[in-house]
């Protein structure tokens, strides 16, 4: 039988524009700046710190990206009291008591003679290698993304809930590109991971951080843009009706809300529109659909004020 082939080398982008092809050939429709930020940190091995309000496609640029460059995908779900263990490597304790368990009498065996207990534990350190080696070890995302056979990308999905000690401990194996397990020693990241790191404003990032990445700030998509992604991503959604549900959304964003609708919600309101067999939006059609888009009922309410407004859109 054969050795399994190692693995192919990842597509590296050659420019901008095949970056945005490429993207898009994999359903993430980009624009001139993401395109080339992706491209630049593709090349120079650079996080790519990604802001910006939630919905409007931070994390999906992640997957796209590994898509494109034919990259395993990785995600490290960020939020407060995430500590080292959770984020780099864990011991399975179970399988080694299990493992303990089962080798009691070569335990007994080593300990045979001892005359004390100070004795005794020194005689069992000396096997600490068994118990502590990478066949009980368990890699949490960062580890396995710098482990992994295959190349990645790693989403650092919403580093701003973490807390700033964690930021810190995360810049610094990003930075080395390795991880020292202090039983084990130093691991080497095999291929250096596609990192991105998105956020939402929760808290104010260090500069530190900043400095090392390259800055991405996604807004919500112009309407020429929102248009091409609801087409792309629904069509069988009449060219009209998908018009006017970009123009009412466009609408419904410039409100005091809560929280504005994203694109994955103007994709759902679309999508309900086609399987209710909708022409064309009127305001009672709008009224009864708000809650496709508005998640609040204070904003629901604010949008029913000016529904007007919406529906003429």
């Amino acid at each position: 039988m054969s050795p399994p082939s190692p693995p192919s080398p990842p597509r590296s982008f050659t420019s901008v524009e095949d970056a945005a092809t490429r993207l898009e050939q994999v359903g993430y429709l980009s624009s001139p700046e993401i395109a080339t930020a992706c491209f630049l940190a593709d090349r120079m091995d650079k996080p790519i710190l990604v802001e910006g309000p939630a919905g409007v496609g931070k994390t999906e640029l992640s997957k796209a990206l590994a898509q494109a460059l034919d990259r395993e995908f990785i995600r490290l779900q960020c939020y407060e009291g995430l500590d080292e263990a959770k984020a780099l490597y864990e011991w399975e304790y179970a399988k080694q008591l299990l493992y303990t368990q089962l080798l009691k009498d070569k335990i007994g065996e080593m300990v045979e003679g001892t005359r004390s207990l100070t004795e005794a534990a020194d005689r069992l350190a000396s096997g600490d290698a068994v118990f502590f080696s990478e066949r009980f070890l368990l890699p949490r995302p960062i580890l396995k993304a710098q482990l992994s056979e295959r190349p990645a990308v790693l989403l650092v999905d919403e580093i701003d809930k973490a807390d700033p000690e964690f930021e810190a401990f995360l810049l610094e194996v990003l930075s080395d590109n390795a991880v020292t397990i202090p039983e084990l020693g130093t691991f080497k990241a095999r291929h250096v991971p596609r990192v991105i790191l998105t956020s939402n404003n929760a808290r104010e990032l260090s500069d530190a951080l900043k400095r090392r990445c390259l800055h991405l700030h996604i807004d919500f998509p112009d309407r020429e843009r929102e248009l091409r992604i609801v087409r792309s991503r629904l069509p069988h959604v009449a060219q009209t009706l998908a018009e006017q549900v970009i123009e009412a959304v466009a609408a419904i964003r410039k409100l005091d809300l809560k929280k504005a609708p994203s694109i994955s919600e103007t994709l759902d309101w679309a999508q309900s529109l086609a399987l209710l067999n909708a022409e064309a939006l009127t305001a009672d059609l709008v009224a009864s659909t708000l809650n496709l888009v508005l998640k609040y009922e204070g904003d629901i309410e604010k949008a029913k004020a000016n529904l007007p407004q919406i529906a003429q859109a």
